[in-house]
């Protein structure tokens, strides 16, 4: 009886042992895990497309108060290759006060995902374990402007705004000068399309002056909705001529 007790308290031992290491592992797991209020992608454009690669600029937004803080896109390069991280730099702080990050990378596939690492700790932004693709042009951004491959035909200029769909109800419209600023017009944007997350994309075509000097020329777009204003301007910067996809 004495052999039999013993036996059974040591596996009951060894059984809470188990049970308090798992939750250790739990725990441990828990702290480096995905954290999208932490760390969300911002928006992603097409910077150059050749021979079927294609660079990319993402923007990503942070929202910690961590006084180190390093943001990466970790990233396949293509299929058969390991997948590396390219490091983003800081761009600016919004009103809210989040943190907006830029990463440079090239790929052929475009599968990507963001790492943060605030004071040590690790957290991942992967699209519900989705990974991002190419196509995931709007991410956390109320409204952005879209790059595309040929804007500029003679003297009209397109320009997409791919922006969240917040209510039926909006209205879209750019704001552009060909003079620096000295002057600037107002044009609508028109719907196009819905897209495959639910984001919408919003067009139109400028008829820009004949001989113009196209370094005077900068837009930003804006999205009103709900009675909130939105705008896109390159985080101040404004857009300008030459933010297409370059070949």
């Amino acid at each position: 009886m004495t052999k039999t007790k013993t036996t059974k308290r040591f596996a009951a031992i060894l059984l809470t042992l188990a049970m308090a290491f798992g939750m250790f592992s739990m725990i441990g797991a828990t702290s480096v895990s995905a954290a999208t209020d932490k760390v969300s992608l911002y928006s992603l454009n097409p910077t150059f497309s050749k021979y079927g690669g294609t660079s990319f600029e993402a923007y990503i937004q942070t929202n910690d108060s961590a006084s180190n803080q390093e943001v990466y896109v970790h990233y396949n390069y293509m299929d058969s290759m390991d997948w590396q991280d390219a490091k983003a730099e800081y761009v600016t702080t919004l009103n809210d006060g989040s943190k907006i990050w830029k990463a440079n990378f090239s790929s052929w596939n475009t599968k990507f995902a963001i790492k943060f690492v605030a004071d040590g700790r690790e957290y991942w932004d992967n699209n519900n374990g989705n990974d991002y693709t190419r196509n995931d042009i709007l991410g956390v951004a109320p409204v952005t402007s879209e790059r595309l491959g040929y804007q500029l035909y003679g003297n009209k200029f397109q320009i997409n705004a791919v922006l969240q769909n917040y209510a039926y109800q909006k209205n879209v419209y750019v704001r552009y000068t060909t003079d620096g600023w000295n002057s600037y017009n107002d044009q609508a944007l028109g719907y196009d399309k819905t897209n495959e997350n639910g984001t919408e994309t919003w067009t139109t075509t400028l008829n820009l002056p004949s001989n113009m000097d196209y370094s005077k020329f900068e837009y930003a777009i804006c999205y009103q909705v709900n009675g909130t204003e939105f705008w896109a301007d390159n985080f101040g910067a404004n857009y300008d001529a030459y933010y297409y996809i370059h070949h």
